[in-house]
């Protein structure tokens, strides 16, 4: 390991991330929450749904203001803290067609003017890209459907199996209810999901739901708490998932 690594990989240790191997690669589980796979300087997020809060106020919903800002300054502080060569969205990063508003489309164009010119940005389609539309040209964000093949890996939206590659995908929000000796003791916290055949993201947009998810045998859960990637040191039976 060269002197550069070793660097990089004592900070991403101290800032709280976990090294896993998947499909024979090493993926870094950030508690951003986010994937850094070194090998290829690949940031990878899902479920940014940018613009969601705009929507519900369109509508007439009290719900806060400043989360896109807040969701974009974290996605450039992600990349400039990494040097990413390329920063994958796994689906839904407009939330709706009512996220297109001046204010949203602005902030959009002063994140992307502050990002390195020489970043690649790809979005890998998700259910609500299909409603809201693809991101504005002037992004220059590439716009495929899924599987997208990188490596081993086959980026996805939604989970499930791929010939394509060890699938890794979004869509689901997914958390995990932690409980104490008490039956009061307990908290969900965002997750990340390894199965045998892929994995699941938990939602990198600060205003989103959750799905409550248990680990199947043979599936490792790690969550994000306290700044940190905690490994769940426990197998339960499969629990409900639904549509974000």
């Amino acid at each position: 390991m060269t002197e550069t690594a070793a660097s990089t990989e004592a900070n991403l240790i101290a800032s709280g991330a976990v090294a896993i191997d998947a499909a024979g690669e090493t993926l870094w589980l950030l508690p951003d929450p986010a994937i850094w796979w070194p090998a290829r300087a690949m940031l990878l997020v899902a479920d940014v749904h940018i613009g969601k809060a705009a929507s519900f106020r369109a509508l007439g919903q009290p719900v806060p203001a400043g989360t896109t800002a807040s969701n974009l300054a974290r996605l450039r502080s992600l990349v400039m803290r990494y040097r990413a060569r390329e920063l994958v969205f796994l689906g839904d990063f407009l939330h709706a067609r009512a996220a297109r508003t001046a204010a949203v489309l602005l902030a959009l164009q002063d994140w992307r003017s502050a990002l390195p010119p020489d970043l690649r940005l790809t979005l890998v389609r998700g259910n609500h890209d299909l409603h809201a539309g693809d991101p504005p040209p002037a992004l220059s964000i590439d716009v495929t459907t899924e599987p997208h093949v990188a490596g081993p890996f086959a980026l996805c939206h939604t989970p499930g199996a791929s010939r394509a590659g060890y699938v890794l995908a979004g869509h689901l929000h997914p958390a995990f209810h932690l409980r104490g000796r008490r039956s009061a003791d307990s908290v969900r916290l965002p997750c990340f999901v390894f199965g045998p055949e892929g994995a699941i993201l938990p939602a990198f947009g600060a205003f989103t739901g959750h799905a409550s998810v248990r680990a199947e045998p043979g599936t490792h859960l790690y969550v994000i708490g306290d700044g940190r990637v905690w490994p769940v040191r426990q197998n339960l039976p499969a629990g409900p998932a639904r549509d974000m």
